[in-house]
């Protein structure tokens, strides 16, 4: 399991996005960067700079995964069939703390993933508790009875501010159907990810 060391929010402050949409993400307040020197103004980026923000944008947006592990993810999006770019998009959404975090089961990616370490989830009818893994059309997953009552899941599931998106299925018994990999269009980001330049940023 790949801990997060350092404040989630700090990485909202350095890109000067809410990049989780979240409402009490500080860029809401300040749009500048956090420490001493983040009112200074800005220097043009270069191109690998350009690339390297649009990597660790989408590899935080994510639960701030390790870079092995992305990088695992983007070398086997790089193997399959069609667009690399929509095939990393795809294999980042079939993660199964992911999934909880599309069925509104989670406030947070990062609650996404202790709800899944903790045991609270079945996959097929088994509890499987590694956040990682590879969730496939047509797999069900379903919230253990304690879990249903949990404030953190009660939280979540009355969140306006994003929706369930088409492509997992859930109804009020506490499942959900995974249907089918979603394209890029389809993913519910709060802010523009650019999968494309993380693909010329590794292929360099």
């Amino acid at each position: 399991m790949s801990k997060r060391s350092n404040a989630k929010y700090k990485l909202d402050r350095r890109m000067g996005e809410n990049i989780w949409g979240r409402p009490k993400s500080p860029v809401n307040k300040r749009e500048y960067g956090p420490g001493q020197h983040g009112q200074r103004r800005k220097s043009k980026l270069s191109d690998f700079g350009i690339q390297l923000r649009a990597k660790q944008k989408l590899k935080g947006y994510y639960g701030d995964v390790t870079e092995k592990q992305f990088r695992k993810v983007y070398e086997e999006a790089v193997r399959m069939k069609g667009d690399t770019s929509q095939n990393l998009i795809g294999l980042l959404e079939q993660r199964l703390d992911m999934v909880v975090y599309r069925a509104k089961w989670a406030p947070t990616i990062f609650a996404a993933r202790q709800i899944v370490n903790h045991g609270h989830i079945d996959v097929n009818g088994e509890k499987c508790n590694i956040a990682s893994r590879r969730i496939k059309p047509g797999d069900v997953l379903s919230l253990r009875k304690k879990a249903q009552e949990m404030a953190l899941v009660l939280e979540a599931q009355g969140l306006s501010e994003r929706e369930v998106p088409e492509y997992v299925s859930v109804d009020g018994d506490g499942k959900a159907t995974y249907v089918r990999v979603p394209t890029l269009d389809e993913v519910p980001y709060p802010v523009r990810m650019e999968p494309n330049l993380v693909v010329e940023f590794y292929s360099r």
